[in-house]
């Protein structure tokens, strides 16, 4: 499926008091080079980063889209714990539980199955592959899920504390109204957890802060869905380190504007094992070397896990018969888990 990105970002004054936050690396390349020339290296690269060429969160800048953008939201982000707001709005006594919200006012991909109806927890029926998922994952590892078509479910803050975290998984276009955006915002700025999977990438276009909280990043396009080698390129976080190295599954592989920044990239996909190339439906050439499929950031007071994974219904078989769906799970079990502070974060 396809979706329409928005305007980009414009630029905004830091937040006071916040401070600067350094920008991480996903990986250390060895020194290769004697000092010689380092100055003028150093002027590159700082001429790169200022325009959003080379990421530091990938680490290298190689073949594929350049000038992504790297903008200013005004908040504190990035993978300095420094960022995050404990301010006492979750009691782990009191047991750990994830609201997952799946609105799709656009395109609807297939394994969240047919649109339900208001409310919180409606009933499901087995095509709603998604939400039957999640839930199953929650009943196997100890937290809580609720689920909801339901924007008024989102409508205050007081509600959103509730849960340790809140999954959008494949929302689509304008899922929420004003009432909503302003209580996710006080949510997460009060220590909240996020997962955005997939076509959450999709969502929201024309709201910057979201775009922040997605670790500066949109869906632009994909090209064809397609197995491909995703590389686990940080094996420490707890949504990684029970992966392998290198893993196969098939997905859209999401072609990004703009692609994360400050952000810790923990996989990335080979776009060298993409048989049926990487370049999207609008163009897209891909982001070469350095293509990430899943990171982590504190954002602006809470945490934030991500992922462009999980487009296919058979991601979550339990029976061996479709590659990567069990890496998937343990990828989205971990990022769950680290996002609503039962696990530890953006290790």
């Amino acid at each position: 499926m396809t979706t329409e990105p928005g305007p980009r970002p414009t630029t905004s004054t830091p937040e006071p008091g916040a401070g600067p936050v350094p920008r991480p690396r996903s990986r250390v390349r060895p020194l290769t080079a004697a000092l010689t020339g380092a100055a003028g290296t150093l002027g590159i690269a700082v001429a790169l980063l200022a325009t959003g060429t080379l990421s530091v969160a990938q680490g290298r800048a190689g073949a594929g889209a350049q000038q992504l953008g790297d903008p200013d939201y005004g908040v504190c982000r990035g993978v300095d714990a420094r960022c995050y707001h404990d301010w006492g709005n979750f009691d782990p006594s009191e047991g750990f539980k994830v609201l997952l919200y799946t609105r799709t006012p656009g395109p609807r991909h297939a394994n969240l199955g047919p649109a339900l109806p208001a409310g919180l927890n409606p009933p499901l029926t087995d095509a709603n592959v998604v939400q039957n998922g999640v839930r199953k994952l929650g009943a196997e590892h100890g937290f809580q899920v609720d689920h909801t078509e339901d924007v008024a479910q989102l409508a205050s803050p007081a509600n959103l504390f509730r849960y340790n975290a809140v999954i959008f998984y494949s929302t689509s276009r304008d899922t929420l109204d004003d009432a909503a955006q302003t209580s996710l915002r006080q949510y997460i700025r009060g220590g909240g957890g996020f997962v955005g999977v997939h076509n959450a990438f999709g969502t929201e276009y024309n709201w910057p802060w979201y775009e922040g909280l997605l670790g500066n990043a949109n869906f632009y396009d994909h090209g064809p869905a397609q197995p491909g080698t995703v590389r686990t390129v940080n094996r420490k976080d707890i949504s990684t380190k029970s992966l392998p190295p290198r893993w196969t599954i098939s997905d859209e592989w999401y072609n990004l504007v703009p692609g994360p920044t400050r952000v810790r990239v923990l996989a990335e996909v080979d776009e060298t094992t993409l048989a049926r190339g990487v370049t999207g439906n609008y163009h897209h050439p891909g982001h070469g070397e350095d293509h990430p499929v899943a990171w982590c950031q504190y954002y602006d007071g809470g945490r934030a896990w991500l992922t462009t994974l999980g487009h296919d219904a058979k991601d979550f078989a339990t029976d061996g018969s479709f590659p990567g769906a069990a890496e998937f799970q343990r990828l989205l079990l971990g990022g769950i888990e680290s996002a609503m502070g039962k696990k530890p974060f953006c290790g």
